[in-house]
């Protein structure tokens, strides 16, 4: 069975992914907007607008309104993979997300999850 692109997949399910993943370690949804705002440039109220869309997740990444520059400056290990070595630079943007969004189910504090020096 082909492995689905998940570039394809639609940003309304997988984005309640992120947010479950966070809530199960006691984080809330508004913090995983935030991260994700961060990242992307979208606002909380994009985020809810998009989350009722059929935007594919590609899209989502494709029409970020301000991608952050300091994304560069994430790095470490999603799924096996390490982000800094990502070469597709759509697939970099997703796995960006992965890691943010990992780093607040652990606990980090919002300064370091978003690069603040």
């Amino acid at each position: 069975m082909p492995r689905a692109d998940v570039t394809q997949m639609p940003f309304a399910k997988l984005y309640p992914l992120l947010v479950s993943k966070a809530e199960k370690k006691g984080r809330t949804r508004q913090e995983v907007d935030q991260v994700t705002a961060w990242l992307t440039g979208y606002t909380p109220a994009d985020l809810a607008r998009l989350a009722q869309s059929d935007t594919s997740y590609g899209d989502f990444f494709r029409h970020a309104p301000a991608m952050n520059p300091n994304r560069a400056f994430i790095t470490g290990k999603v799924c096996g993979v390490r982000v800094e070595e990502i070469q597709d630079p759509l697939m970099h943007q997703i796995r960006c997300l992965d890691k943010l969004v990992d780093e607040l189910a652990k606990g980090k504090s919002m300064e370091k999850i978003l690069r603040k020096p």
